[in-house]
């Protein structure tokens, strides 16, 4: 998108625009995600990605005044190298990525992003709207987790026979894909958002999943994932049965019934 109304003396950079947009009363908050809000990430390749709220009624004011104001809303799409800008109303940004809603997988985003500006409820309403869209409640962990879990052990079942007939290509991407599903169940089990590729060995560096050593199972994610290895997808699921029964949810495990045995390997 070409923004509208940007004055020529004005680059946008990520300093200059935060500059501007903090003396604009109008701006209610700004805050940074991706990599550069996530320490140790960011490269000479990486841009700023920033959420601008604004007021509820800056749609409706003039929005480039005499003294060549930025025309904010239009700015919205904004990209760069430098700066992708997402402009949004505060009654927006209070809706945008909530459970169920189509911007829900931004929620790991929002869980590391760093307020630049907050104007709001005496300087701290954006950070808590942050912290009540990136917070996993336990009646949302526990379906999530239930769902999560029944589509790892119908990969990782498919897997698993595509392997004992003789299907290998069928059987590594079955492999591959119940990866996704298991580090799904995992964080979910654990009440946390589960991390983007990109972020997940920083994810678990910082903050391992409790119960599991962060090193052996990052092993199992790339050796499963680059072999679809039969014996070390039941390794995991293993574990990941144990894990799953001890936080009560071993009746979406026992709803594949005997299937069970060739994942736990005790049949063909």
């Amino acid at each position: 998108m070409t923004p509208r109304h940007v004055p020529p003396s004005l680059p946008l950079t990520y300093e200059a625009f935060v500059a501007h947009a903090t003396a604009d009363p109008r701006v209610l908050g700004l805050v940074l995600k991706g990599s550069q809000a996530h320490e140790g990430m960011a490269t000479r390749h990486s841009d700023h990605d920033l959420f601008v709220v604004l007021d509820d009624e800056a749609e409706d004011e003039a929005e480039n005044g005499a003294d060549g104001a930025l025309d904010l809303v239009a700015l919205d799409g904004y990209r760069s190298e430098r700066l992708d800008l997402i402009v949004m109303s505060l009654g927006a940004f209070r809706r945008y990525a909530l459970p169920g809603t189509p911007a829900e997988m931004d929620r790991y985003a929002l869980l590391h992003a760093h307020v630049v500006l907050d104007r709001l409820d005496g300087g701290t309403g954006v950070a808590r709207l942050l912290a009540d869209k990136t917070t996993v409640g336990a009646d949302e962990a526990r379906t999530a987790a239930d769902r999560w879990l029944d589509a790892y052990v119908n990969s990782l079942y498919r897997s698993l026979k595509n392997h004992r007939d003789g299907h290998l290509l069928a059987a590594h991407l079955d492999a591959a894909e119940s990866v996704n599903y298991a580090l799904e169940s995992l964080f979910a089990l654990r009440r946390r958002l589960r991390p983007y590729h990109k972020f997940l060995e920083w994810e678990l560096a910082r903050w391992p999943l409790e119960g599991w050593d962060t090193g052996e199972l990052l092993t199992a994610v790339r050796q499963i994932t680059a072999t679809g290895d039969g014996a070390a997808q039941r390794a995991l699921f293993g574990d990941i049965e144990a894990a799953a029964r001890a936080a009560g949810h071993g009746d979406v495990l026992d709803s594949w019934g005997d299937s069970l045995l060739l994942l736990r390997g005790t049949t063909g």
